[in-house]
């Protein structure tokens, strides 16, 4: 060929690289991946890039933060959103092993022999959980993946089943992956214990009283801690785990040992393809998120930074950031690591941020500790006592939200002031600077919230939550943070004279409290009456339930008569929850788990009869999972007739009032717990509300029933009984707060009535006790207002508005028995001919799917007939 046409080729060559997509390769498909995956998907409009994700697992990227959530029951954890993967220009393959990297030929090559090449590698490997060489190590488990949990589940259920006893678990690391393991595998069933090295929990994070409150908590929950001490071998005898033994010399029993004692970055492919390591592991990395070879980057847990690789979400997201941002020919870098942390262990509340050890100098340390309540709150401020450095907060981390924004600022206030679990009242005088950091996750500062607000989405406000939360990302992934930006969207709505709808649905302006009181002053009755009075069309799934749940919390008729089962959701019509296999469940109710021998008979034998999976749930409550809907009344015809009653566990009411032993058995009760909580339950029980609600009663300051974590929260004293409101779980768990102290019994349940009641007729849609208290004008203290002092002159109106409820209530279950027309609705198809042999079925176990139908084939299974009940309860 001709020089010239030479020169022509390779010119050509050279354009068509050019004009090509830049091949970019990431090897691993952990959270950083997905974070990396969906900047590029949402800002290469151009096509610059093709993206391949080459991951080890075999599951889509999934929210290893939430990993606790899958050892009960296989959650889909899998990240949203899901459009990086619908995009042809990213490819993700899983069950991808990458084997080698050859950075001269810009080559990876995984196990099964693909060969992938690359103009740009990404590291996003992440870590593995080490395991120490010791004897029996090699008997070890870890908690660090989808399939370890799952593993360990299968294994902790086999070896209780075989053992005929709860399976003991000993797990090594008093952190957080150590206590969620711990925490987790303790509400299956297992006897768990915590070996740590350190003299408190969490010592890398907590100092040593925060780290003393969560220990006095998690201890209360029945796990076991082993601390200043850490495991020399593992005793194996028939090559099963029996026992380990500390290198204090003391020894435990163990069936399954779990180490859980940190992360080692996954740096072994970037040693052998020749880049620079960190002293202590990790492919290091510049601001520009740039290894040691200018092709090659590296993001999340695997990256070095500062000579140390950090294990949490917010810095991966930003590394990831950076690294979209740059091969799109951007000149992003990433500075700073946010090592602030809010999260939920074994239901505390923990969390974190800025100098929470105290180490700079001169720095000052406010502190508010009860440790017969498991509280500790602390603030580390400047040597003026003006400027915030840092937090600590465990029990209750309330202030924790309001507070991280203001890092590195002065306060307005006296530092005390924000101590929450010291009974006091943050001041409002905060007015965040556009600056501040509103959601670490996703790096989003209050000027960008605000921003949104007045012309966020191609220039349209963001005049509601979802839409801000879509626009700016805040608040999408941990969910800390979004109190915060919902104060903040009220805020800018506020100073531009514009306010929140308020309105019900499209087909109500009114908001559900200024319903409920409509209905309730001119006692409406129907569906129809009320769209007719106050609203337009036909309706919708948002309004029905929430009319449907105001007519039965004034009315107390039964919920399907009169028009109203249309009103209702699947599991209130079917009155039991519809579980994932279209199988429904059984919850009788068993006030304050107290429960006799021969009641215990009856659940036992209807399981057997009808092949349903049974459980003791987190309330004291058996559920019975895998019934038809046409057995539901079989089954409920046999539980009624033994004493039980509709446990209500379908229905946005009063699921349970959980208690301790309280007096009567405890050496430490002060008060009898358990028949304070049988006469709140029998008081409350069926009793409609905005959402489900629960109430705990604790004999002592020892919180066994964990009151505090409890819409209504009763916990004794030696001179009566101290009242807290507001606590819950949800996405967004609340410790509750107290209300009124040293109660006698009569003003306890007066309180309640009027906090209740009041609560019932003021709430938005689905809105929680906490959120509710949070987001009424004055707070706690307007509750308290009216609930103890009478302020609006309702307290005799709400105590004989309870009154009317409690002398009207019926147990649903009992009530549809005794009419056939009600029990039409039960049937499995219009023309049923009779029904179905309630003894043909089998006993579920964990995973299996609801019991055959009559007719299918059984696969095997061993068919039981269920036994006569020979007794009946009381």
């Amino acid at each position: 060929m001709p020089a010239d046409d030479n020169r022509i080729a390779t010119a050509r060559d050279t354009a068509a690289r050019e004009s090509a997509p830049r091949r970019v390769v990431v090897i691993g498909g952990g959270p950083a991946a997905h974070r990396l995956a969906d900047a590029i998907g949402s800002r290469d409009q151009s096509g610059l890039v093709r993206l391949t994700v080459l991951s080890e697992e075999n599951h889509l990227p999934y929210d290893r933060v939430a990993l606790s959530r899958r050892l009960h029951g296989r959650e889909d954890l899998t990240l949203t959103p899901s459009s990086p993967w619908d995009s042809e220009r990213v490819q993700i393959h899983t069950g991808t092993r990458v084997v080698a990297v050859d950075p001269l030929a810009r080559t990876v090559s995984a196990a099964s022999g693909a060969v992938y090449d690359y103009d740009d590698l990404v590291f996003a490997t992440g870590s593995s959980a080490p395991v120490p060489e010791i004897p029996g190590s090699e008997h070890a488990r870890v908690y660090r993946t989808i399939d370890d949990v799952d593993a360990l589940v299968a294994e902790t259920a086999e070896l209780s089943a075989r053992l005929g006893r709860p399976t003991k678990v000993l797990v090594a690391g008093g952190g957080l992956l150590g206590l969620e393991a711990a925490g987790g595998l303790h509400a299956l069933g297992a006897e768990a214990a915590v070996v740590h090295s350190g003299s408190w929990l969490m010592s890398a994070q907590l100092d040593e009283g925060a780290g003393q409150a969560l220990s006095r908590l998690i201890t209360a929950q029945g796990l076991t801690l082993h601390l200043g001490t850490r495991p020399r071998n593992i005793v194996v005898e028939d090559g099963r785990v029996v026992a380990v033994r500390f290198s204090n010399g003391s020894t435990v029993e163990a069936d399954i040992v779990i180490f859980a004692i940190g992360i080692t970055a996954r740096d072994e492919l970037a040693r052998a393809a020749g880049l620079t390591i960190g002293a202590r592991g990790g492919v290091v990395i510049g601001s520009d998120c740039r290894s040691s070879d200018p092709n090659i980057w590296a993001i999340g847990e695997v990256a070095c930074v500062d000579g140390r690789c950090v294990g949490l979400v917010a810095p991966a997201n930003a590394m990831a950031e950076t690294v979209a941002d740059r091969l799109l020919g951007g000149h992003a870098e990433f500075d700073t690591i946010d090592d602030a942390t809010k999260l939920k262990l074994s239901g505390v509340d923990v969390a974190s941020f800025g100098d929470a050890m105290g180490e700079t100098e001169g720095a000052l340390e406010i502190v508010y500790a009860d440790p017969a309540r498991g509280l500790y709150q602390k603030l580390v401020m400047s040597d003026d006592a003006r400027t915030l450095l840092g937090g600590v907060f465990v029990g209750d981390a309330a202030p924790y939200s309001a507070l991280r924004p203001l890092l590195g600022r002065s306060l307005s206030a006296e530092p005390a002031a924000y101590l929450s679990a010291a009974g006091a009242q943050a001041p409002t005088g905060d007015e965040l600077p556009d600056d501040a950091l509103v959601c670490s996750c996703n790096n989003v500062r209050v000027g960008t919230v605000r921003g949104a607000v007045h012309n966020g989405n191609d220039g349209e406000p963001c005049h509601d939550l979802g839409e801000l939360k879509a626009c700016t990302r805040a608040g999408t992934q941990c969910g800390s943070c979004v109190p915060l930006v919902k104060k903040l969207l009220q805020g800018e709505l506020a100073k531009s004279g514009a306010t929140l709808s308020s309105a019900l649905c499209e087909h109500f302006a009114l908001s559900r409290q200024d319903l409920f009181e409509s209905v309730r002053v001119l006692g409406l009755r129907s569906f129809e009456e009320i769209i007719e009075r106050f609203g337009s069309g036909r309706g919708c799934d948002i309004c029905k339930p929430v009319i449907g749940s105001i007519l039965a919390s004034q009315g107390n008729d039964y919920i399907l008569d009169n028009g109203r089962g249309a009103l209702q959701d699947t599991n209130d019509r079917a009155m039991a929850n519809m579980q994932k296999d279209g199988s429904y469940s059984v919850v009788p109710r068993i006030p304050g788990g107290e429960i006799t021998p021969a009641k215990l008979a009856v659940i036992a034998a209807v399981a057997t009869q009808f092949g349903l999976y049974t459980k003791i749930t987190g309330g004291q409550r058996i559920d019975l999972f895998g019934a038809r809907l046409d057995q539901l009344p079989d089954i409920w015809r046999i539980l009624v007739d033994a004493g039980f009653e509709s446990g209500q566990a379908y229905g946005k009411a009063l699921r349970n009032v959980k208690s301790c032993v309280g007096s009567t058995w405890c050496r430490f009760g002060v008060q009898d717990s358990v028949s304070m909580a049988i006469r709140l339950e029998l008081r409350y029980r069926g009793l409609r509300a905005p959402h489900k609600f629960k109430f705990g009663v604790s004999g002592c300051a020892r919180e066994c029933a964990e009151a505090r974590g409890k819409d209504v929260g009763v916990i004794a004293s030696d001179k009566g009984w101290n009242l807290f409101v507001g606590g819950n779980g949800g996405f967004q768990p609340s410790h509750g707060q107290l209300l009124a102290s040293d109660l006698d019994d009569e003003t306890l349940i007066a309180y309640i009535d009027r906090y209740m009641m009041y609560y019932i007729r003021t709430a938005d849609r689905l809105q929680r006790t906490a959120r509710w208290i949070e987001e009424l004008d004055g707070g706690l203290e307007h509750v308290y207002d009216v609930v103890v002092n009478d302020s609006l002159g309702l307290a005799a109106e709400l105590e004989a508005a309870m009154e009317r409820h409690v002398g009207s209530y019926e147990d649903e279950w009992a009530a549809t028995l005794a009419d056939p027309e009600r029990l039409r609705r039960f049937r499995s198809f219009v023309n049923a001919p009779g029904t179905p042999d309630p003894s043909i079925g089998r006993v579920l176990e964990r995973g299996q799917m609801r019991p055959a139908f009559p007719g299918e084939a059984e696969d095997g299974k061993v068919m039981l007939s269920g036994p006569s009940i020979p007794v009946r309860g009381q």
